[in-house]
């Protein structure tokens, strides 16, 4: 992506302005930030001190810490010839969920990343940032990401994504299917060549992810959901007959016309026991 630090910088930090001005913060992508190269822009949007939980960085806390990591980021990406390729943004009153597709060069060959940005707000600014995306694509193996969150006895999604977590949980390959439209698709956490599409691929997918003796129940965290689509922060705690030490992940489940599922992305590092 072509680098112009002063245009960029001088375009994002007018943008952010305006956007602190009309209650539209939450819309400024995250990328866009940190690229600008322009950390205090940043951090004024946050209420008190800024938090980012990152998946390899951990957790960064407090006004130094983050100036150091946006510097950092926006160096490395810029030598890795990044682009950023935005997805979706889901924005409610409390919090905003941004879906992207970073794509660098490493010296293992080009890396395409899916991520996902989910930010608690209020009218006032951001509270905190939490950063979802799978380490297979980065490493070629998974790591365990502790929770983020902790499940909440309240925290249910409705309609299809509803049935499909119910589906899911119990490991029914037809009624998982049968929650996506004819032509849904679902997205893997390595993204690129783990997208499936349509009734016999995720047939087949759903089988896959099922034969190690039953379902996969996720524990519920949070629900962001702006009528389209909706976003879901869970922990992963078993896979079929396997118990797995708990795993913080995110997807995303977008309608179709039909009101069944059109697509579900998910964002988590766990490593299926299959």
């Amino acid at each position: 992506m072509p680098w112009v630090p002063d245009l960029f910088n001088a375009r994002f930090i007018a943008d952010l302005a305006r956007r602190q001005a009309t209650d539209h913060i939450a819309a400024v992508p995250y990328f866009d930030g940190i690229l600008a190269g322009a950390p205090d822009a940043l951090l004024r949007s946050f209420t008190g001190e800024p938090e980012l939980h990152h998946p390899v960085r951990g957790r960064i806390k407090g006004r130094d810490a983050f100036t150091r990591y946006a510097l950092d980021t926006a160096d490395h990406l810029r030598r890795a010839n990044a682009d950023v390729e935005a997805v979706a943004l889901i924005v409610t009153p409390t919090r905003t969920v941004e879906e992207v597709v970073l794509r660098y060069e490493a010296d293992r060959g080009k890396v395409e990343l899916p991520i996902a940005i989910v930010t608690d707000r209020d009218r006032d600014g951001l509270h905190e940032l939490r950063i979802y995306h799978s380490t297979w694509p980065i490493t070629g193996a998974h790591a365990n990401r502790p929770p983020l969150l902790q499940p909440g006895p309240d925290v249910h999604a409705g309609d299809a994504v509803g049935g499909y977590q119910h589906a899911l949980a119990a490991g029914d390959v037809a009624a998982t299917v049968a929650a996506f439209e004819p032509d849904g698709i679902v997205r893997e956490p390595a993204g690129g060549a783990y997208t499936h599409t349509g009734a016999d691929e995720l047939t087949q997918l759903y089988t896959l992810f099922f034969s190690n003796g039953g379902g996969i129940p996720l524990e519920h965290c949070s629900v962001t959901d702006d009528g389209h689509a909706c976003a879901l922060e869970y922990n992963v705690t078993r896979w079929g007959t396997t118990d797995l030490p708990p795993e913080a992940g995110v997807a995303v489940y977008t309608r179709g016309g039909s009101g069944r599922l059109a697509s579900a992305r998910i964002y988590d590092d766990t490593d299926p026991p299959l």
